[in-house]
């Protein structure tokens, strides 16, 4: 590589791994384009709370060019990447002219998987962009609001069922705020029924819930569920899902909201490169993230499956992505300035955290567990910290004061058509 700004970097993603990547190598003698699909950096681990009412759009999601504006060689594109010209090193974008690299970083994230019954996502959405949270607020808010029309006793229950398939972190998170919401924020909001009759059901296929914590972690956070009225079941997988409910060992559960944190799967980079990859089509990355048989090419986030040095997967979060894209940086820069290459990857485990309602999580740091309302406290601490700015830190850290103290949730609205039925998302 020559060390001068004719060198262009393509970073396709504006996730935590790519704009890591575009921010470290921002005083680096390389021309930078950033494109994404969208026009806004997401922070997902608080979408979730999007999506039952206790945050707005607005503090979780900040415009991408105002990120990197202040970066003279980052150039930023909307645009949604279709393919890589790995020969003509290229990459195509759809209804656009493809742009040339010299190096690649592919942090494209990843989608939702329905293990082979894509048919099931009409009925069941998943969690992965502003547009799911706020189609999954319609969808709870809405669920209340038909009830209150409905005079057929089962007919409500039905409404007021729901069902939360996966249970790791975001199923959990799920279940805890929705029961909440049902128990305590709405309960004086209706007349013709009880809130409180509401079910929360949150369906595992495995032994337990957050398979990744500690059996003790997890079965704390059980316990905490029940007590917030979610009814857990384990050791089921769910074998039909429709418009009106799911079939759960045999039995079909009547419920018209069915929502989906089961699994995940990654963006088609391993097709674009025609790489080797994992069951969830990661690429599997070599020691320095690159993609086996393309130097010039990186993978980071959930686009990569990496090992770490105990052998084990590095787990697909926001603090690995950004580990991964200021290492990609660094290696760039190096080889810009004809050093030695640093030495592979190793991720540092920043802890998994998992919160149940407003009032209680769990913390696995490794050398220290928390649970409980310390471990919650801890939960809050860490996210408002990778926030970006000071306004969305005062502003979430408010919010959740606010909601800790008095139990109300603000963000309440149901957009995008308020027409009863139909394409609102009131449920049928």
């Amino acid at each position: 590589m020559t060390a001068d700004a004719s060198h262009h970097v393509v970073i396709v993603g504006a996730g935590f791994g790519g704009l890591e990547a575009a921010r470290n190598l921002a005083g680096a003698p390389v021309r930078i384009t950033v494109v994404d699909r969208r026009n806004h950096h997401l922070f997902q681990p608080l979408l979730y709370q999007v999506a039952t009412a206790s945050l707005p759009t607005s503090e979780i999601a900040w415009p991408a060019r105002s990120l990197l504006r202040r970066y003279p060689n980052v150039t930023t594109l909307l645009g949604s990447v279709v393919g890589v010209d790995t020969s003509a090193r290229k990459v195509l974008i759809e209804g656009e002219p493809p742009l040339a690299f010299d190096s690649l970083i592919l942090a494209t994230g990843a989608r939702h998987s329905y293990f082979g019954h894509d048919e099931w996502e009409p009925y069941a959405p998943g969690l992965k962009t502003l547009e799911d949270a706020t189609k999954i607020r319609r969808r709870v808010l809405s669920a209340f609001e038909q009830a209150e029309w409905e005079t057929d006793e089962a007919r409500r229950a039905e409404l007021l069922t729901f069902v939360i398939i996966g249970a790791g972190p975001t199923g959990v998170e799920l279940a805890g705020t929705i029961a909440e919401l049902a128990h305590d924020t709405l309960r004086a909001d209706f007349r013709n029924f009880d809130t409180r009759s509401a079910r929360v059901v949150l369906v595992e296929a495995g032994p337990r819930i957050l398979a990744g914590f500690t059996e003790d972690l997890s079965a704390y956070a059980d316990r905490a569920l029940t007590r917030l009225g979610v009814e857990v079941r384990t050791g089921h997988a769910v074998s039909r899902c429709t418009e009106d409910g799911i079939e759960l060992g045999g039995t079909f559960l009547p419920a018209k909201t069915i929502l989906w944190a089961a699994g995940v799967a990654a963006s088609p980079a391993a097709e674009w490169l025609g790489a080797p990859a994992d069951r969830a089509g990661r690429v599997m990355a070599k020691p320095d993230l690159t993609a086996p048989g393309h130097p010039d090419i990186f993978v980071v986030g959930d686009t990569a499956h990496v090992v770490s040095a105990d052998g084990k997967p590095v787990p697909g979060v926001a603090p690995a992505a950004k580990q991964e894209g200021r290492y990609v940086a660094g290696v760039i820069k190096a080889r810009l300035k004809g050093e030695a290459a640093p030495p592979p990857f190793a991720y540092s485990n920043a802890g998994n955290l998992a919160t149940i309602g407003k009032r209680a999580a769990i913390v696995d740091f490794g050398w220290i567990k928390l649970k409980g309302r310390i471990a919650w406290w801890a939960w809050g601490i860490a996210h408002i910290f990778f926030l970006i700015g000071l306004r969305n830190r005062l502003a979430v850290a408010l919010n959740w004061l606010w909601i800790y103290t008095s139990g109300h949730r603000s963000a309440r609205l149901i957009t995008q058509g308020q027409t009863k039925g139909g394409e609102t998302g009131l449920p049928r």
